[in-house]
């Protein structure tokens, strides 16, 4: 009985040291955390990772010119580092040597994708070639696209449309020189890209048509 009564003192000292000391609880609650955090970070064995912040990750620490910004972190935290753009654990790789590592020598570890509810939605419960998970299904789908989408015979046969489209944009940058206008390469490159696979796939080009002919009415 005494043993109770000295415990329930001892709580209620306790309980008034903290309404008292609210420091002392958030130190507390802060240290609490932090062994949290190093014994999470012991049982997984990760990249190197920037410091991050919460809920953001470390979208903070990248600017306008996200190649620039890759380009500081790597050299601070090797060619193989983890980040975190917002909730989503990224691995950025930025050497040819590991790239190696991870596209041949560990292929079958990164061949699945996250199937998000996008995916789901927009590829029929994810049953294509990119988000589909790794298996006999995905060999099956991969092995049609290389052999009738990808292979150099399929790819021979739209030479024309590429040399058309590479024809029509060399000829806009000729007519814009001889107006003495600038030229937007980026836009001119992204326009071919475009011409050049919806020729390719749908048998014409969608650029600068009315709202009734659009890609997207179809």
């Amino acid at each position: 009985m005494a043993q109770v009564i000295k415990l329930q003192q001892w709580s209620q000292e306790l309980q008034k040291m903290i309404l008292l000391n609210p420091f002392l609880c958030l130190f507390l609650l802060f240290s609490l955390l932090f062994l949290l955090r190093l014994a999470k970070r012991d049982r997984s064995n990760l990249p190197p990772s920037p410091p991050k912040l919460p809920i953001i990750g470390n979208l903070h620490q990248l600017g306008r010119l996200l190649h620039r910004s890759l380009q500081k972190l790597s050299a601070n935290y090797g060619p193989l580092m983890l980040l975190h753009f917002g909730k989503a654990p990224t691995l950025i790789v930025s050497s040819a040597e590991v790239a190696q590592e991870v596209m041949k020598s560990h292929d079958v570890a990164f061949a699945g994708r996250p199937q998000t509810r996008a995916a789901d939605a927009l590829f029929y419960g994810c049953v294509d070639v990119a988000f589909c998970p790794y298996g006999e299904y995905w060999r099956q789908v991969k092995k049609i696209c290389v052999l009738e989408l990808l292979s150099q015979k399929r790819v021979q046969a739209f030479q024309f449309v590429r040399k058309e489209e590479v024809a029509n944009m060399v000829e806009k940058v000729r007519l814009s020189c001889l107006n003495g206008a600038g030229v937007d390469l980026s836009d001119l490159f992204l326009n071919v890209s475009n011409n050049i696979i919806s020729r390719s796939a749908l048998g014409r080009v969608y650029e600068n048509v009315g709202d009734d002919e659009s890609f997207g009415g179809l």
